[in-house]
């Protein structure tokens, strides 16, 4: 078990810079949620509500209109996306001559 500890280790120092970077961003989000979570939790029950209504939206609409979303929701904003504009159904229009 010694010798699989050791080659992690050198797995982890191997690793380049630009990897610990992202780790340790991810890591700061991650603080940064759980502070603004708990200072949600401390407002009134229904301002916080909205507040994390209106951001679910924001960020569900984005995923919309750009078809990014996460690969677990993909079905769900497929039966949704035509109901809303895209960023792709504007790129076609565009390329499309003008009706007269």
């Amino acid at each position: 078990m010694l010798l699989f500890a050791v080659t992690a280790v050198e797995k982890l120092k191997n690793q380049k810079p630009e990897v610990w970077f992202k780790v340790g961003i991810a890591v700061l989000a991650v603080l940064v949620v759980v502070f603004i979570v708990r200072r949600i939790l401390q407002m009134n029950k229904v301002i916080a509500g909205v507040l994390i209504f209106v951001v679910g939206a924001v960020v569900f609409f984005s995923w919309v209109y750009n078809r990014n979303e996460p690969k677990f929701l993909t079905p769900i904003v497929r039966a949704v996306a035509p109901f809303f504009p895209s960023a792709g159904a504007y790129a076609t229009k565009q390329q499309q001559p003008p009706k007269s």
